[in-house]
């Protein structure tokens, strides 16, 4: 199979397709000292970090390894209030000349409904026909040749793989938080409930996240307010002044993706396996719906390979 070639696709590809170039390595790349950027769009918050209860004990996806609830005790760190935007990557870009991997392999996986109509066909992802192999996407063109950031650049950059958002950390002297960080970010203070404001999605028929709203994939009635991202902060914050915790896109973290490997633990800062295969993504996005995707949860979880992206995958910076 030739790098061009969409692979064989995992069991969660309908929620972001895997580019199938996957490389193991041992442990998150460290992050070197670098001069001091500027604070990321909405600031830092910083989180005190204790003892909470880490996953779920019935997911609807037994694969993905949410369970079991456990204690997880965290030492304090800051958090980005939004995820990284693409007027932030611009810079880095810029300022560095950096090409992300979709622009090394010439594609990306776009979603069939953002396509224009007269769009030449590219390959659909097996299992999960709305995906497209779309060569000349990339963060500048999220739709590919002909699309751009006008009016998107406080949106969250997308098609960025785990590698790229490393690159990223490098350069501003900051890193990915860790799965377990993040989810105790994404609860804001609240125990055991699915959503970061609580168990119910839309309470009293406000939305609060950006997911998919109709019927999957054919319709989506945008009753939330947008088709595809929104604004890093288009959402009021949680209990710790986070933004889009859930929905949006997905969040890459640092951890390689294991559905086993936290069941016997350390619980004390985790920082997941030494090695893998995939790294961990967090949060849901724009495009998940509960009719195949429910996983716009604070425990839900996923893994896609480092090279990988898509255009609803971004990240977040913690340090």
């Amino acid at each position: 199979m030739s790098a061009d070639t969409p692979p064989e696709q995992p069991q969660h590809a309908c929620c972001a397709p895997q580019r199938g170039t996957a490389r193991a390595a041992e442990g998150p790349v460290p992050v070197t000292a670098a001069e001091a950027a500027a604070p990321p769009h909405g600031g830092w918050r910083a989180l005190e970090g204790g003892v909470f209860l880490m996953g779920c004990a019935q997911g609807p996806y037994p694969e993905d390894g949410e369970g079991p609830v456990r204690e997880v005790s965290l030492s304090g760190f800051e958090i980005a209030a939004t995820a990284v935007t693409n007027a932030e990557f611009a810079v880095f870009v810029e300022s560095t000349g950096y090409a992300t991997d979709a622009e090394r392999y010439g594609w990306t996986f776009v979603f069939e409904g953002f396509l224009p109509r007269r769009s030449p066909p590219g390959r659909s992802v097996a299992g999960a026909p709305w995906w497209r192999q779309v060569h000349g996407a990339d963060w500048r063109h999220p739709e590919g040749p002909g699309s751009g950031l006008r009016g998107r650049y406080d949106h969250p950059v997308v098609h960025v793989s785990h590698d790229d958002a490393l690159a990223y950390c490098r350069w501003a002297g900051v890193r990915l938080p860790t799965e377990a960080e993040w989810e105790y970010a994404a609860r804001g203070g609240l125990a055991g409930k699915a959503y970061p404001w609580g168990d119910e999605r839309e309470p009293g028929g406000e939305h609060r996240m950006n997911v998919w709203q109709g019927s999957f994939p054919d319709r989506n009635t945008a009753a939330d307010g947008y088709l595809g991202t929104c604004p890093v902060d288009a959402f009021p914050p949680n209990g710790y002044g986070l933004h889009n915790m859930t929905g949006n896109v997905w969040e890459w973290c640092a951890d390689w993706f294991n559905p086993r490997y936290h069941r016997n633990g350390p619980w004390t800062d985790p920082t997941g396996p030494r090695f893998g295969q995939a790294r961990v993504l967090r949060g849901g996005s724009h495009l998940c719906h509960e009719s195949y995707c429910l996983r716009y949860r604070t425990s839900a979880r996923m893994g896609n390979s480092p090279d990988s992206s898509s255009g609803n995958t971004g990240f977040r910076v913690a340090r």
